[in-house]
Order: structure tokens, then sequence, then C-alpha cells
């Protein structure tokens, strides 16, 4: 599967952006999808998971209430509507994937298989 991240781009602290990550392929529901996130000079972690059915999604606590993780399998897309961005939430946002017997859920990024280009999400104080 080939994925697409797009949706980044400036904002005040405080506004919010949609992120997308569209899918290649046919069987885009049998996947496990993820966000993860990297800012200058830090390590890629972790933002958030969404199971196959969409059914199950789990967020890192620098997150939880503020980001939201949905799928649409009939359009092979995955969206992450962030809400009151904060300054430190500038990062270049990546979707991942990685097809899975089971309605799960994957946190670590050595556990994807297939990773989208990245978009920049960049927030003004």
């Amino acid at each position: 599967v080939q994925l697409q991240a797009s949706g980044g781009g400036l904002v005040q602290a405080g506004g919010s952006l949609r992120l997308s990550c569209a899918a290649s392929g046919r069987t885009f529901s049998l996947y496990s999808m993820g966000w993860f996130r990297q800012a200058p000079g830090k390590e890629r972690e972790f933002v958030a998971a969404i199971s196959r059915s969409g059914g199950k999604t789990v967020y890192a606590d620098s997150v939880k209430g503020r980001f939201t993780f949905s799928r649409d399998n009939a359009k092979n897309t995955v969206y992450l509507q962030m809400n009151s961005l904060k300054p430190e939430d500038t990062a270049v946002y990546y979707c991942a994937g990685r097809w899975d017997l089971q309605d799960a859920i994957v946190v670590l990024s050595t556990e994807y298989n297939y990773w989208g280009q990245g978009t920049l999400v960049t927030v003004s104080s």
C-alpha cells in the first residue's frame, strides 16, 4: 500500500488543522493505521493509532482530548483532526500502516510496514 499524507500548514496557537492520509489499494480496511510526528532535533514519537474497523483508538497523552483520529474505509483515507493546537505540536506528521489479522491497535513505529511522506505542521505562538 502507498500512503499520501496531506493537510499540514501554518496555524496560530489555539487553531485547528485536519490531516489526511490517503491509501492506494483495495484492502485498506485490513490495515491498522497510525500517526507519528517528528519535531526538529527530536526523535519520532507516537501520536495516535486506529484499528482496522475504526472502532478502537488510542492517543498519546500530549494530544489526548485535542486530537481525533478517524477513518473512512470506503474512501481509503484516515483523518487526524487537530484542535487547540500548541506550538509544541509543531512537527512533521507521518501516517503509517500495517496489514493486520485482527482489529488491533499498533503504537510502536517499528511495527508499521508502510509510511507516508510526511506533512509539516507549524503552530505559531
